[in-house]
């Protein structure tokens, strides 16, 4: 009787402990040991019989040989911290986003000012116009100028300081049979050389000529220089004695007009202590080789 009252009370015992570990985690069998983890860290030793798979518990925590021993609810102690992974290596540049939208036009700026208006050559002597019937018009070459004479040069291009035109005085202020100058044993340096052969270098060689007082020159008052420069033809009073770029030009644009004698012209460069330069109104050519006291033809010039 005891027995089987004992027999019964294990029977319940057993399925108790059944229903226990179904509840907390289920049944683990086979020939190892289960771990089986819940959420209480109490431990629970039951024992699986191998043939029978019946469970049972085991109070003492030991089974049999022919037993499973199945721990439940049994929390392992903390693992040990694994080492640090190395850093991994740098990802690849994202790719470039879109361009932005344009931003708003600026205001506009204010308008600039209006720049003056430039001179030139052709400007400046349109506004010196004094040539022609009532001193009106523009002058040209072979117009008559304010002194009487004729237009033989304009410097379109601005290329000489101190002129825009060149006039020659009329036939009428022309002188005849004069001298070069008297004094043919001293060279006068100013009025030598390429310079003073140049156009535009006339009036300084006639001021050069007739200076008192020069040095190792005695003034000349009576040769070419003194005769254009005395001159008050057509009520001017600044003519001079052309240089020999001056008479050239003379010569060359004047050709057919103002009543030149086909002979020797005198021009305000030397050429040495005993000779001077002239221009020839027959044949063109130009002359160094004439003697001071030799006497030609003498057509003033004027600049304006």
């Amino acid at each position: 009787m005891n027995q089987v009252v004992k027999s019964k009370a294990y029977s319940r015992r057993s399925a108790g402990t059944l229903l226990l570990v179904g509840v907390l985690a289920g049944v683990t069998v086979g020939g190892g040991v289960g771990v089986i983890a819940a959420s209480s860290t109490k431990s629970v030793t039951v024992c699986a019989d191998t043939k029978t798979n019946v469970l049972r518990y085991a109070k003492n925590g030991k089974c049999a040989k022919t037993e499973t021993k199945v721990v439940l609810n049994q929390t392992g102690a903390n693992g040990i911290s694994g080492a640090a992974g190395a850093k991994g290596d740098t990802g690849a540049a994202g790719a470039k986003g879109d361009t932005g939208a344009a931003g708003a036009k600026g205001d506009a700026g204010t308008a600039g000012t209006n720049g003056t208006n430039g001179t030139n050559a052709t400007v400046a002597i349109t506004q010196q116009s004094i040539c022609g019937a009532g001193g009106t018009s523009l002058c040209k070459v072979g117009m008559t100028g304010p002194g009487g004479g004729l237009i033989f040069f304009v410097d379109y291009n601005d290329q000489y300081a101190g002129l825009n035109y060149l006039e020659a005085a009329p036939q009428s202020c022309e002188g005849t049979s004069k001298t070069w100058s008297s004094n043919t044993a001293n060279s006068l340096v100013a009025v030598n050389g390429w310079a003073a052969r140049a156009v535009g270098a006339g009036k300084a060689n006639s001021a050069a000529m007739i200076a008192n007082g020069a040095t190792s020159y005695t003034a000349d008052t009576s040769g070419a220089a003194f005769f254009a420069e005395a001159s008050t033809c057509g009520s001017k009073d600044d003519w001079f004695l052309g240089s020999l770029g001056e008479m050239k030009l003379m010569y060359d644009n004047l050709q057919g007009v103002g009543g030149f004698a086909s002979g020797l012209y005198w021009s305000s460069s030397e050429f040495g202590a005993y000779a001077a330069w002239s221009q020839s109104f027959d044949g063109g050519y130009q002359n160094y080789s004439l003697d001071k006291t030799y006497s030609f033809y003498v057509r003033p010039v004027r600049a304006f």
